[in-house]
């Protein structure tokens, strides 16, 4: 064979790989609303970026007619480009090819990028589009699993780890996600361990799909996934999106950009937000935008455990997380979800050293008893751990009430907090003022001549005391007092002299947490 016979093979070759499953399966790929593998990567990284590695590789599968089976690029297209610049590894598996299911070499291709990405430092971002396991590999394709959830972990903390669902993923697959840092799903994807027909073998119960482990499902009920999308674009859009908040590895710290809106800027729109009224509803999201620069919040997992809100905004430039309470969602109560969702982003922002924003406003734990049988005492621990591991920047903001053991849930001094603003109307005690009153006044009110008089009184007093910040403020637990629309400049202010802020901790292997 010469130079130029050659050549000609290794274009065929590429075609063919390139071709994936064929033209009819491309097509039906596209009349399911769904890209290809490779159409998905494009439009994730920087035009021209990327570079595919083991094009070639092909099973080695001998069983249930394996070899006679072609599986193009063995089902996953991997490689490495850019997103703004920025170095990323990716995989995309390709539905096209044997249902996109993976076998031994399919994990071995995954297990590369993986591998290189954290030797180099850069973020993996997986796009899951897969029939399952190869059942004609057997354990061969348990084992490719296995290779690949032990990655998952040894780079958790080191390497942001970015899951997309774009199609099904179910069985084992569902745990690779579940390892990584955030999940993406489009609408009509699916997520489940075991699939309808298998529960309704089992256990008599009808569901769709959709209904079992579709992108909805997980977005608002079992809080698996982070962001929804309706389409392929958003979601791609999404990504660029979360990407430009966090940095590339754990050492690297996140792009810092020029803010366009002055770290003096007053809000004056926030003096009107919280008023005399310590029951009335209104909205956190809207004190977070209005610090933020240019008015600019990305909220993660918007739509699951909404008395709590998680997302990023930028501080003159500085990406901060933020975790606030949402009064106009059960009042703002911690439960077991928001328990849940709080802690795991805390430790992703400790993880990549991201300042935290915590922003306060509950009237404590969630009374009942389905919460108390839940769990809600671990689960509630999972955020006292979060904080208390925390050693990133802690600015803590009280806008109206903090009590009891929520006080301390929502990053108090206690739980190493650098800086806690307050407002003038924040409350700060153990509880209300009307609990507080029957119970430290309950013989002077029984005893009174007229006791509801009295405990009017009683309340009075102790709304007096402890309704206001200055009790703490006079401890030194709150730092500062500030006007609503000044708060942008101190956070700023604050944030500034933090940036080189370093703190030792014991040495161990790790800590336990209250999982």
């Amino acid at each position: 064979m010469n130079k130029e016979q050659k050549s000609e093979k290794l274009a065929a070759l590429r075609l063919e790989a390139e071709a994936g499953g064929g033209k009819a399966r491309v097509e039906k790929q596209h009349a399911a609303g769904k890209l290809t593998a490779r159409e998905r990567i494009n439009l994730l990284l920087d035009e021209g970026s990327f570079i595919e590695l083991d094009k070639f590789v092909t099973h080695r599968g001998t069983e249930f007619g394996m070899q006679k089976t072609k599986a193009p690029g063995e089902g996953v297209v991997t490689g490495y480009g850019s997103i703004d610049g920025r170095l990323v590894y990716v995989f995309s598996q390709d539905f096209t090819v044997l249902g996109g299911s993976l076998g031994e070499m399919h994990a071995a291709k995954i297990c590369k990028v993986m591998d290189l990405a954290l030797k180099v430092g850069a973020p993996v971002i997986g796009i899951n589009d897969s029939g399952g396991a190869r059942i004609q590999e057997g354990i061969d394709a348990l084992n490719g699993y296995g290779e690949i959830f032990r990655r998952n972990t040894l780079a958790s903390g080191v390497i942001p780890q970015i899951s997309v669902i774009m199609g099904p993923c179910a069985g084992g697959a569902v745990y690779s996600p579940a390892l990584t840092d955030f999940i993406f799903m489009v609408d009509k994807s699916q997520m489940f361990i075991t699939g309808p027909q298998v529960i309704k073998a089992v256990t008599g119960e009808s569901v769709t799909a959709d209904e079992l482990g579709g992108a909805s499902v997980h977005n608002t009920i079992s809080g698996n996934a982070h962001f929804y999308a309706a389409d392929e674009h958003e979601c791609i859009a999404q990504i660029k999106q979360l990407f430009s908040y966090i940095p590339s590895n754990n050492l690297d710290g996140a792009e810092i950009v020029e803010a366009g809106d002055p770290a003096d800027r007053l809000c004056l729109e926030l003096d009107e937000i919280v008023n005399d009224d310590s029951n009335k509803p209104y909205d956190m999201s809207e004190i977070v935008r209005g610090l933020a620069d240019n008015g600019q919040f990305m909220e993660i997992q918007s739509n699951f455990a909404k008395n709590i809100i998680i997302g990023y905004i930028r501080l003159n430039g500085i990406p901060v997380g933020v975790i606030a309470n949402q009064p106009k969602r059960m009042a703002g109560c911690l439960d077991i979800d928001a328990s849940d969702k709080a802690s795991r982003f805390i430790r992703f922002c400790d993880c990549f050293g991201i300042p935290i924003l915590t922003c306060v406003d509950t009237p404590g734990y969630l009374p009942g008893v389905s919460q108390e049988h839940g769990g809600i005492i671990r689960h509630g621990a999972k955020l006292l751990y979060a904080y208390s591991e925390a050693s990133v920047p802690k600015l803590t903001l009280i806008t109206r009430k903090a009590y009891g053991g929520a006080y301390l849930a929502m990053c108090g001094k206690a739980m190493g907090a650098d800086t806690v603003l307050a407002w003038p109307t924040a409350e700060i005690a153990v509880m209300g003022a009307q609990g507080a009153a029957s119970i430290v006044f309950r013989k002077e009110i029984d005893q009174a001549d007229d006791p509801v008089a009295m405990k009017n009184e009683k309340i009075a007093e102790y709304e007096e005391k402890f309704s206001n910040p200055y009790c703490a403020a006079a401890r030194g637990l709150v730092d500062v007092v500030v006007e609503p629309h000044e708060t942008r400049y101190y956070l700023i202010k604050s944030l500034d002299s933090l940036l080189s802020k370093k703190e030792s901790r014991p040495g161990k292997k790790h800590g336990n947490l209250p999982l």
